[in-house]
């Protein structure tokens, strides 16, 4: 268990020059590009908290409380599970790093498009921030994971997969993309499965009647998931839990909502199941759901936060509009890599627009915690 941080009563010194200025919780939030309640999780859970105080004993994050939130933020975003990052991150030596420049480096960061169409898939990149964190980087500027081996127990790689897809192999792309009840969506997702859809977009294909290698890959992508989440729930049941409908495991719901033109809304699936993994409850609306019928749904089920998932450039967010609107204390994570339609979204404390899925995953995690 992480140690709490320093108290007025309890701590020892304090350094009178904290590097750079002294920032509340809701401006860091805004300069990290994470929502104020993550702050407030990892400050509770795991000691990364403000440590300087003002007049009042109001708390504010100096730059050395920021530089540790960049290296947690990036190790999350890297799939490191958030317990490990937070222990890298108090570990981290950022007496010589500049957090200033760093949170400069994010939006650029985020923007990454990733790889070119025939390169091979290849680790994320470890941010500058990361080479504070011992064995955060490699020489070369590897990773210290393989996330595509990480994915799923199968051992299939991405070319693997397009290459099924494309010979109309159903079995084959079962069996690769399987998913064991102790494998991670959040994982399989971004690092096999996005990375095949994208590579298989870039492929023109000479098909025949009834041969769709992206409706082949998505019927197995959908299978994969339904079968994980069956056997996960079966393995809880079976353990002495409750059941998926148990009244105890419906009190804070997730609803994903995915954008009405989306033709493959299967990053929302994926989502849904990643979350189920680490014991949230998620369900996706499916359907046609104007923004009054959406409205009518978020009142009846009262979620414990709502998700916008798209993968559109341009996509039609007007429910996200109207349910900040009736629920302005909702939480809200808008979850889209084009910024062309940043400015449908409203500008609330409550509303936060996430590029990468890993990081609406362990947003989405830390607010319904």
């Amino acid at each position: 268990m992480t140690p709490p941080r320093s108290t007025p009563e309890n701590s020892g010194p304090v350094d009178p020059a904290p590097r750079g200025p002294a920032l509340t919780v809701a401006a860091v939030a805004r300069r990290l590009g994470v929502a104020p309640a993550t702050l407030r999780t990892w400050d509770r859970r795991y000691g990364l908290g403000p440590s300087a105080h003002t007049a009042g004993s109001h708390r504010r994050y100096t730059g050395d409380d920021v530089a540790r939130l960049l290296v947690m933020r990036g190790l999350t975003l890297e799939g490191v599970a958030p317990v490990d990052a937070a222990g890298a991150a108090l570990e981290a030596d950022v007496s010589e790093v500049d957090p200033w420049a760093e949170l400069e480096r994010v939006g650029a960061d985020d923007a990454d498009d990733g790889p070119e169409p025939d390169a091979e898939p290849a680790p994320p990149a470890v941010r500058p921030m990361l080479r504070a964190v011992q064995g955060g980087a490699q020489p070369g500027g590897a990773a210290r994971r393989d996330p595509v081996r990480l994915a799923s127990s199968s051992g299939g790689g991405v070319s693997d997969v397009v290459d099924a897809a494309i010979a109309y192999d159903q079995a084959a792309c079962d069996r690769l993309l399987h998913l064991g009840p102790d494998d991670d969506p959040g994982t399989w997702w971004p690092s096999l499965v996005e990375p095949a859809f994208r590579r298989l977009g870039e492929r023109t294909v000479l098909a025949g009647p009834g041969e769709d290698p992206v409706v082949l890959l998505a019927n197995a992508t959908l299978h994969a998931l339904r079968r994980h989440t069956r056997e996960r729930e079966d393995a809880v049941v079976a353990a002495g839990g409750p059941p998926a409908n148990h009244p105890s495991r419906m009190r804070k719901i997730v609803l994903i909502f995915v954008a009405p033109e989306e033709r493959l809304p299967l990053a929302a699936h994926a989502l849904a199941a990643a979350l189920a993994a680490h014991d949230a409850t998620a369900k996706i609306v499916t359907g046609p759901a104007n923004t009054h019928r959406s409205l009518e749904i978020v009142t009846m089920v009262r979620p414990a936060a709502m998700v916008a998932v798209t993968s559109l450039e341009m996509p039609r967010l007007d429910v996200v509009d109207a349910v900040h609107e009736a629920n302005p204390d909702l939480p809200i994570f808008v979850g889209m890599s084009h910024d062309e339609a940043t400015a449908e979204i409203p500008l609330a404390p409550t509303v936060l627009r996430v590029r990468t899925f890993t990081g609406l995953l362990h947003e989405v995690l830390a607010t319904v915690r």
